[in-house]
């Protein structure tokens, strides 16, 4: 491991702002198959043993380096947001900006997103953002928003609380799109290229840009919006796995390798 990682882990352990339990903390081992979650001490208690209010909190899932968790919270003070990842050394530019700036209303949480029901009570979040994520193109349970995330979301989102996904990627879109449509969801707004769109859309959709969006924006990729309230038992969609695929090219991963334009 590099010394710059290390001086970032430990650095991290400084910053109030940032919460990184352990495996251990959350996992239960019974021995019975599957994932088994005690709660944490911040279930339910987020607003009042972290932001020292009652506003409403916002998640953004695969947060990365924090930065648009940031502007969120610039952007909208009387909600607090929390950015997720399980990658310490991207965590810590965000939570050091935080700390920093002194800034209230923004926090992090280093867990996997399959965790997350420990962390947060039911109806304790309002929003939930998902920036840029991975497609998953050959693993459909892994995107985050397949039915089995958004059943765990529902278990802490409120009635009534709005999912957006942001992403380069048409065919996370379009998926998307299709568990929406079948699980009876009510879309809110939907884009395929937000800054080509004659679509009225939130302004805070294209004027807060994060690190991976203005990448693509510069190679030419469109980025796509959608936001939907997810009331009800998700369902499995009726996707054309094959065909958006093939649209989509050679997907770009995080280590920035290039994809054909779709």
């Amino acid at each position: 491991m590099g010394h710059d990682k290390l001086r970032k882990f430990a650095e991290n352990e400084t910053f109030a702002c940032l919460k990184q339990p352990s495996s251990a903390e959350v996992l239960l081992r019974t021995g019975e198959p599957g994932l088994h979650l005690r709660d944490h001490a911040l279930k339910g208690r987020w607003g009042a043993d972290v932001f020292g209010n009652a506003n409403p909190i916002v998640l953004e899932l695969g947060c990365g380096k924090g930065d648009y968790t940031v502007a969120l919270a610039g952007r909208f003070p009387e909600k607090n947001f929390i950015g997720v990842d399980i990658k310490g050394a991207r965590l810590w530019k965000g939570a050091k900006y935080v700390t920093e700036n002194a800034v209230t209303n923004a926090a992090f949480l280093r867990t996997r997103v399959e965790f997350l029901e420990a962390f947060f009570a039911p109806g304790e979040i309002s929003e939930i953002w998902l920036t840029f994520s991975d497609p998953q193109l050959k693993s459909p349970s892994g995107r985050l928003s397949a039915p089995g995330f958004i059943r765990r979301y529902r278990k802490f989102l409120a009635p009534g609380g709005v999912i957006h996904l942001k992403t380069d990627s048409r065919f996370l879109h379009e998926y998307t799109k299709a568990v929406v449509n079948a699980s009876g969801y009510k879309t809110l707004n939907s884009s395929i290229d937000i800054y080509g769109s004659t679509e009225t859309l939130p302004d805070v959709v294209t004027s807060i840009q994060t690190f991976y969006e203005k990448m693509f924006l510069a190679e030419g990729y469109p980025i796509t919006y959608l936001a939907f309230t997810p009331d009800g038992e998700p369902a499995e969609p009726s996707f054309d796995e094959k065909f958006w695929k093939e649209a989509e090219g050679g997907r770009r991963s995080f280590s920035h390798a290039p994809h054909k334009k779709p």
